[in-house]
């Protein structure tokens, strides 16, 4: 899969804060869904999210869950 979002497979979301996400299709002949590549980098620590989901909101849906995971796991420390 060509992507314009990674260079030699690594992700080109550098800046902290930034969500990048484009759609692609998968599948052979008649039989094709499309798909969104997303990926999101932490404003503080620079971590990098990424998920391939059918929409965008379910991925901005999953990136939320990680953000308030992520949260709580920095509380407990």
């Amino acid at each position: 899969m060509a992507t314009r979002m990674t260079i030699n497979g690594v992700s080109t979301c550098t800046e902290a804060g930034m969500e990048k996400y484009e759609r692609f299709q998968l599948g052979i002949g008649r039989r094709k869904r499309t798909l969104v590549q997303y990926d999101y980098r932490h404003p503080t620590d620079g971590e990098l999210f990424s998920c391939v989901k059918p929409t965008l909101d379910e991925c901005r849906a999953a990136r939320d869950k990680w953000l308030t995971a992520k949260e709580g796991k920095e509380d407990r420390r």
